[in-house]
């Protein structure tokens, strides 16, 4: 009976928010919107803009949070590798109820269901928004929202290096630099749900020792700074890593090569140090190993509506739901106050911040 009661609450909270939401959208979206590139405080602003009628195989979307990434930082600045036409909403990743749908839309998408966006530059700095179903997936509405509005881009591409390139196994041991990143905080929690370990390099910095405590309590096997690697008895004290994983590159890249197991694979996905990789010919000629490189807008494109994209969601939000996969340290940041996201999304110094996460009334 009490199952019952909390079902048909549930199911009168659900309604009661989409007849509020009806109530007040006036097809007016407020939105973040730039008209060239540069410095995102600058030329980035709030706007409105109409929302247009909904066609037989579109649904109306309330936007609950949206994530600030350094890609669309990068986007902005028009550094990124994609640039969308301008002018242009930003935003690659967040969650929103659906409010409407079209006639024609399926019965897998009802208002109510929480969604986040398919492709890529959806743009979900935006209240409101009105998109083909084709381009949402449904998620379970269960989930709180810093994981829902985080978890698309990071906690991906940290399964998909974990999964598509080396044949890893329990007990397995994998390097990483940036180890306090959200790839690299989301790369401690499915490894170690996985039962593997992890040795997890970081920058040096005032408060080192809580940051290695924090990282230690997502499960961390080691977390040593880039001067402490190569000394480590730690580190020295597992087995070689087979994979490694670089978003930092240059020396701190090198350094974490250094470290695999003959025929090891290095995955590149990001250079935060803005300088090449750097490999030494031994590490080529003698111990043969394998450097590739990983972008998920590509490994998502490739796989739009394929199965394995929904497996891969199954999973994370299955540890998430377990407390296996939490979401990295964030703010909610209310959407009127998106310059202070934006500055707080661009630490100083090279540091990793807090993920600054938009927030709609």
């Amino acid at each position: 009976m009490a199952v019952f009661r909390l079902f048909h609450r549930a199911k009168f909270q659900q309604f009661e928010f989409v007849r509020q939401i009806s109530r007040q959208f006036s097809n007016v979206s407020s939105c973040l919107e730039y008209y060239e590139y540069g410095d995102p405080l600058q030329v980035v602003r709030k706007s409105e803009r109409t929302v247009p009628d909904l066609k037989e195989d579109e649904v109306l979307v309330k936007m609950l949070a949206a994530t600030v990434n350094p890609a669309d930082i990068n986007t902005i600045q028009g550094v990124y590798a994609v640039k969308p036409p301008l002018p242009s909403v930003p935003g690659n990743e967040g969650v929103g109820r659906i409010v409407k749908v079209g006639s024609s839309v399926a019965g897998d998408f009802q208002p109510g269901d929480h969604v986040i966006p398919r492709i890529n530059a959806w743009g979900t700095w935006r209240d409101y928004a009105v998109a083909s179903h084709e381009e949402l997936i449904k998620i379970p509405s269960d989930i709180d929202l810093a994981t829902a509005a985080t978890i698309a881009v990071n906690p991906c591409t940290a399964y998909r290096m974990l999964t598509d390139f080396v044949p890893l196994r329990e007990g397995d041991t994998i390097i990483q630099n940036g180890g306090n990143s959200a790839v690299g905080q989301a790369v401690i929690q499915i490894a170690a749900a996985y039962g593997m370990r992890t040795i997890n390099v970081v920058r040096n910095r005032p408060a080192i020792d809580e940051l290695k405590e924090m990282l230690t309590k997502l499960g961390a096997t080691v977390v040593v700074t880039e001067e402490e690697l190569r000394k480590s008895e730690a580190v020295k004290a597992l087995p070689k890593p087979s994979l490694a994983l670089n978003c930092v590159s240059g020396r701190s890249g090198t350094e974490i090569l250094r470290q695999l197991s003959p025929q090891g694979v290095m995955i590149t996905y990001g250079g935060m140090s803005r300088k090449p990789v750097t490999v030494p010919v031994g590490s080529l000629i003698f111990s043969d190993v394998v450097l590739k490189g990983f972008w998920m807008t590509r490994w998502n494109r490739d796989h739009f509506s394929h199965p394995k994209r929904q497996l891969m969601l199954n999973e994370l939000f299955s540890l998430a739901k377990q407390g296996r996969l939490c979401p990295p340290d964030h703010v909610m940041v209310p959407f009127q106050d998106y310059k202070t996201a934006l500055r707080d999304a661009m630490p100083s110094d090279g540091m990793v911040g807090k993920k600054q996460i938009l927030v709609f009334p």
